[in-house]
């Protein structure tokens, strides 16, 4: 008994959670493999969560705090509030290293929109992304990154979907890596919306 840690905090066995969903998929995320991951026996794990639903509901509390803090956190590191941005749609895709693993953190989220409770937390994570796209297109807007008149809130939206598909797209065909891909297809959406852009806009672009 003395050889097992005995304070492991609770952000690790999330952590470690994450990982093992990506490896496994719904039908192998069990407390037994996520205890293995931190080197905790499984009863540990029910004292704290109670069950499997326990453990991901803590995930998902933990997940609508960790989207407020990534975007202070990634607006500290980048004095471009355009690189900000491409970093936290890539950030929010950061366990998702591979194609299946992509597959397999979506088939949670599949799940998530059936219980009620798990979506709730799934819609606070994704309205706060959404809110820290908006913050930062602004910020975008007023360091002159993009052009004046751009709707902040109507392209924060654009980029939360341009973002989702690119992953769609990329577990499909296998292109490079997920980063590049979003990277590739959140450039395409702004570069229009730039000062510098030299091609014709649409109406209401």
């Amino acid at each position: 008994m003395a050889g097992r840690p005995r304070g492991v905090d609770d952000a690790v066995i999330l952590r470690a959670a994450v990982e093992v969903m990506g490896r496994v998929g719904p039908a192998g995320l069990t407390l037994a493999a996520v205890a293995g991951e931190v080197g905790l026996v499984p009863a540990t794990l029910v004292q704290r969560f109670g069950s499997k639903r326990g453990l991901l509901v803590a995930l998902a509390e933990h997940s609508v705090r960790e989207a407020e803090a990534r975007y202070g956190e990634l607006s500290a590191e980048h004095t471009s509030p355009l690189a900000a941005l491409t970093a936290l749609a890539v950030d929010s895709t950061a366990a998702m290293e591979t194609p299946d693993g992509y597959a397999n953190h979506l088939a949670f989220l599949c799940a998530d929109l059936t219980d009620p409770t798990l979506r709730e937390h799934a819609l606070a994570v994704h309205r706060k992304q959404r809110e820290a796209l908006e913050r930062l297109l602004a910020e975008a807007v007023a360091a002159g990154e993009l052009r004046a008149g751009t709707d902040p809130a109507a392209l924060a939206g654009s980029v939360q979907a341009v973002a989702a598909g690119a992953g769609l797209a990329w577990a499909l065909d296998r292109e490079g890596t997920l980063p590049q891909r979003i990277e590739r297809e959140i450039d395409t959406l702004l570069s229009p919306r730039t000062p510098s852009w030299g091609g014709t806009e649409t109406e209401g672009s």
